[in-house]
């Protein structure tokens, strides 16, 4: 049986500058002694997944990308 993946939902101020959130991240509650290399993912489209740990990374409703620098 596999384990259901994470869903996190992010503000415009949790990206970076250039629209990227990154994994692990706090959100998540992962411990970053235990997880995997640190990878930035592209939310242009709103959502993206870990290649990593499968964690799903959303804007919440009403949160654009860029709109928080």
């Amino acid at each position: 049986m596999s384990t259901p993946q994470k869903v996190v939902e992010l503000l415009a101020r949790d990206l970076t500058r250039s629209g990227e959130a990154f994994c692990p991240n706090p959100k998540a509650d992962m411990k970053l002694w235990n997880t995997h290399p640190r990878v930035f993912l592209n939310m242009a489209q709103g959502e993206a997944k870990c290649p990593y740990c499968g964690t799903q990374y959303r804007m919440r409703a009403g949160e654009t990308v860029g709109a928080g620098h």
